[in-house]
């Protein structure tokens, strides 16, 4: 029996610890200054609104007091962010094709430019919008560059492969926590700072990108790190987590000098269950197709591996493994967390886009509702923080199926919560539930999908998820018109559509799921690995 490699030169520079840290700290302090500050736009709206941005589609009959927008002018700035938001999951499946032809450098200088031009027209919005409507234009501009300079950096978690997870969840949490940008401009804005109008504002934000530029140029690496050092196109970065995820090297062997290999864990291994059929298997199979991490073929720790992930996902790990992208879509574990997906992102970029309005109808006071926004500005941030050490002890110690249950109920409530009118406490835990919820829901949609449809389609997958999903977010719009026009203002009707939906697509998962993995096959996950043998 073989396990042999088949080499790869490598194109990778080599650079010290000291460099690899510098080009963590740098990714983590622009995706936390310019990655996704599009998603402030609860902390912004006001500026907008006593900047005048819109004032234009108002009538004298309005008669609104100064800093209320009336309804076609706080329509027309939800938009913005509306817009913005569907792009910047519209944007991501570009982003992965581009990063995985071209490198992060050219992705991040493409990101750079992007944030540019959204500040320059931002910035000079006024004159701008004799033209077009520069708002909009700007805005998606801006969002648009965000997953460029955001996703480039997923391949720095493997600069320090022992802290990889570390190194992702910082990332993932300076995306959540740079909607706070907005928010510190606000509060400048409102204490002592209102000369630093909208024009000011963009032309100091011109900062941003300048650092992005200089730090591509001088810092980061052209190409991404890759676990076992090759720069191999066919090295995707699906195979680089996938093995971080099993504590195994780049050749899917415990890693030389590691506890694990000390202690003799690898004849512990060897000697579980599945070990003579994997030696089998093992025996006969060839390499593995150019997708997968330097054209190697598997260890026998590597599927043993796997069926213990297998095992500590309740059966779901590896079940579309062997089936092509094309069939993983019209598959029904797609389709139903696509839907569920749909509905989830379009509640919380609703509930974002118009917080303000919402709880002045369900508290009935300008003033309380007010409150609520202020407190918001300041939790959307802090959530993500708070949030990531808690979603990673969830995924590390609670079997997938388990998660999805505590995924849907929180949605459930977070949906409830929003129906409760007249209440102030409810509102409060609401929106701060919510704000933890939000990273909750995007980390286990994508460790759904790295489990179920595998590593060697994920950039699809889960690219196509989350576009679809972001082209169905434009019906925004439409239940923001609803909301104002129909319905008098009062978001309770939307609300409860939304909740029910998600309640029935929730429940219909799970019951697919429960239904599909009640019945496991004896070898069912390497059959899916390698396919018939």
């Amino acid at each position: 029996m073989t396990t042999d490699i088949i080499p790869v030169m490598s194109m990778s520079k080599i650079y010290t610890n000291k460099q690899k840290l510098t080009q963590v700290i740098c990714a983590i302090v622009w995706c936390l200054l310019g990655s996704g500050v599009i998603f402030g736009f609860a902390s912004i709206k006001p500026i907008l609104i006593k900047e005048g941005i819109y004032s234009s589609l108002c009538s004298p009959e309005d008669d609104l007091p100064f800093g209320k927008a009336c309804d076609n002018q706080d329509l027309k700035l939800n938009k913005l962010f509306s817009y913005g938001a569907a792009m910047t999951n519209l944007t991501s499946l570009i982003v992965g094709s581009l990063l995985d032809s071209y490198g992060p450098k050219f992705c991040g200088y493409i990101g750079c430019c992007l944030i540019t031009l959204g500040s320059i027209i931002l910035s000079y919005n006024q004159p701008l919008y004799q033209y077009f409507d520069s708002y909009i234009v700007g805005y998606v501009t801006l969002a648009v560059g965000g997953p460029f300079v955001f996703i480039s950096c997923f391949q720095l978690a493997n600069t320090f492969p022992k802290y990889s997870g570390t190194i992702l969840a910082l990332i993932s949490g300076a995306f959540d926590t740079s909607s706070a940008v907005f928010l510190f401009y606000r509060l400048a804005y409102e204490h002592g700072f209102s000369n630093i109008n909208l024009h000011v504002f963009f032309k100091y934000y011109l900062v941003v990108p300048l650092f992005i530029f200089i730090c591509q140029w001088k810092i980061m690496p052209t190409h991404s790190y890759k676990n076992n050092g090759s720069e191999s196109k066919e090295d995707t970065l699906g195979d680089i987590q996938k093995l971080a995820m099993e504590g195994l090297d780049g050749n899917g062997e415990l890693p030389v000098g590691s506890v694990a290999s000390r202690t003799g864990a690898t004849e512990d291994l060897e000697n579980m269950d599945g070990a003579d059929e994997i030696d089998a298997l093992l025996d006969n199979q060839s390499v593995i197709s150019s997708k997968t991490l330097s054209n190697r073929r598997k260890s026998k720790i590597e599927i043993i591996t796997e069926q213990q992930l297998y095992k500590k996902s309740k059966g779901i790990f590896g079940v579309m493994h062997s089936f092509s992208a094309g069939e993983q879509i019209k598959s029904g574990w797609f389709i139903l967390v696509q839907i569920f997906t749909i509905l989830c992102m379009l509640r919380i970029n609703y509930f974002v886009a118009t917080v303000r309005s919402q709880h002045e109808y369900l508290l009935g006071s300008y003033e309380q509702a007010l409150r609520i926004n202020n407190i918001f500005d300041i939790a959307l941030p802090l959530g993500g923080v708070i949030a990531i050490p808690l979603i990673g002890l969830l995924l590390d110690n609670i079997n997938t199926l388990y998660v999805l249950y505590i995924l849907f109920f929180t949605s459930i409530t977070v949906g409830v919560l929003g129906l409760v009118k007249n209440s102030f406490i409810a509102s409060t835990v609401g929106i701060i539930l919510l704000t933890m919820y939000r990273p909750f829901y995007y980390t286990v949609v994508s460790d759904y999908c790295s489990k179920v449809f595998g590593f060697e389609t994920f950039g699809t997958v889960y690219g196509l998820l989350m576009t679809l999903a972001g082209l169905c977010n434009l019906a925004q719009n439409k239940l923001d018109y609803w909301t104002h026009f129909v319905f008098n203002k009062n978001p309770v009707p939307i609300n409860f559509i939304l909740t029910s939906l998600t309640v029935v697509s929730g429940i219909s998962l799970l019951a697919y799921i429960n239904i599909k993995i009640s019945k496991p096959h004896s070898g069912e996950l390497l059959k899916s690995t390698y396919g018939s043998y």
